[in-house]
């Protein structure tokens, strides 16, 4: 059974092939009408020599007979003469009333025409036309007398049919050869289309597992089929990202909900003392301050996700004086903690950002460290530039992080301890925004820790020179 081949008449196969036969039909229509002009230019031009070097050997041969000129009868001339012949001429001498006065060949097939100047004239009969050179010759007896040498155009007129003819003939012939060939090579040319189409239309909303896989020459399919397995991974990936978020989002607003609503059950099943309603309605706040700042932070994100910083955001910043203000914020609750914040901050540091993000940012790192630093302990805030790159460092001199979270931390919802987790009330999204932030300046973000010696988190990012008022003075 014959495969049926996917050729439509709109498919990009046939398209191509039909320009290309458009093409090639354009350009053998061009070059065989130019082969075919200079064809007939050029005989006609050797032509034209032939007839001028007879007529010139043929003068040589010439004498007076009677008062007029006549062909010279010797061995020599009649031998000359019967070679011109056999090759075609016919020669006669007329005079001034054009009357034939000598002639060799055929001569008296010719129609009799007196010319006015020497020159080359086509005179045609009902059987042929011939080519005609006229040359006046010397006056010797004061009578115009004219050499006339002949050929027939029969030869060249039928070397021009015979290769219209080849061309008419040859024409379709090269074109279906060149339409199979075409159809074939654009095939094979765009198989790997085809799979890639296939491999694409099987991929699903649950299923990206599938790549392409294109192991073909280095060209421009294998390039695109590489990109759109590159393209893949990162679909993948964000969609194993997406999905991890969503059920880490969906438990951590399950969790208040679920306390939220077990306490009031609990409230209600028997009557309580006013002490018992106010302790509980104080819960009650706490799950809903947790839910609502989980809330605010999962909307904060999806705003950060959706949203690249475009240029007309990014602002000249005093960093200086923004972590000092921040700083200066903050004191009161590290006081209340017993926490002693030390800021080492240099003066004019500048970069080009949104004072709003980097105020979040900052303000998740500072907070963080109060959180996970004991009564006693020290943050300390350093601010410091060095060649184009601002540095900001926040150390802490709390229990430290294991190494085998440090690569995890940025992540959203990732706890490193559920116990410290549940005391503090984090929800696991402030590095995970702190991140993103970076991210939309064009910064780094890391993270350094030892087990009882503290962690600090460092943030860079390219500086700004040009010192402007600050934002926050």
């Amino acid at each position: 059974m014959i495969k049926k081949l996917p050729w439509k008449i709109n498919s990009l196969r046939v398209r191509l092939t039909a320009w290309y036969i458009f093409l090639l039909a354009l350009t053998l229509t061009l070059f065989s009408s130019y082969l075919y002009i200079q064809l007939e230019k050029s005989l006609l031009a050797q032509l034209d020599t032939n007839l001028q070097l007879t007529s010139t050997q043929t003068v040589t041969n010439l004498i007076n007979s009677n008062g007029h000129l006549a062909f010279r009868k010797t061995v020599d001339s009649q031998a000359m003469t019967q070679h011109l012949l056999e090759a075609g001429f016919a020669i006669r001498l007329i005079d001034e009333k054009g009357q034939i006065l000598d002639g060799l060949g055929r001569y008296e097939a010719i129609p009799i025409t007196l010319p006015i100047q020497t020159s080359f004239s086509n005179l045609k009969t009902s059987t042929t036309t011939w080519r005609v050179y006229s040359q006046i010759l010397p006056d010797t007896n004061n009578k115009g007398e004219w050499l006339q040498v002949a050929e027939s155009l029969e030869p060249i007129y039928e070397a021009s049919e015979h290769l219209l003819t080849l061309m008419v003939l040859g024409f379709p012939l090269v074109l279906v050869i060149a339409e199979f060939g075409g159809l074939f090579l654009a095939d094979r040319a765009l198989r790997p289309i085809e799979r890639i189409i296939r491999t694409a239309g099987s991929i699903g909303v649950n299923d990206f597992t599938q790549r392409i896989g294109y192991q073909g020459s280095t060209d421009e399919v294998r390039r695109l089929a590489k990109t759109l397995d590159r393209m893949l991974d990162r679909l993948q990936l964000g969609f194993e990202h997406e999905r991890r978020f969503t059920a880490d989002a969906a438990h951590e607003l399950r969790t208040p909900l679920t306390v939220i609503k077990g306490r009031i059950g609990v409230t209600l099943s028997r009557p309580r003392t006013v002490e018992e309603y106010e302790q509980t309605l104080q819960n009650l706040e706490q799950e809903t301050d947790r839910l609502i700042r989980l809330t605010h932070g999962l909307l904060f994100l999806a705003r950060l996700d959706l949203r690249s910083m475009h240029p007309t955001l990014l602002q000249p910043v005093d960093l200086s004086n923004l972590l000092s203000t921040l700083v200066e914020q903050m004191q009161p609750l590290a006081s209340t903690q017993h926490i002693q914040i030390i800021a080492q901050i240099s003066p004019q540091l500048f970069i080009r950002g949104n004072a709003d993000y980097l105020t979040n940012l900052f303000l998740n790192l500072i907070d963080n460290a109060l959180k996970y630093t004991p009564s006693g302990g020290t943050v300390t805030v350093k601010a410091t530039q060095k060649y184009q790159v601002v540095e900001v460092q926040v150390q802490d001199t709390g229990a430290g992080i294991e190494a085998k979270h440090l690569p995890f931390l940025f992540d959203r919802f990732y706890r490193v301890e559920e116990a410290r987790t549940r005391r503090t009330g984090g929800a696991g999204l402030g590095l995970a925004i702190a991140n993103e932030i970076t991210r939309l300046h064009n910064g780094k973000l890391t993270v350094e820790s030892q087990v009882n010696q503290g962690t600090t988190f460092s943030f860079t990012v390219t500086s700004h020179q040009s010192p402007v008022t600050s934002v926050f003075s």
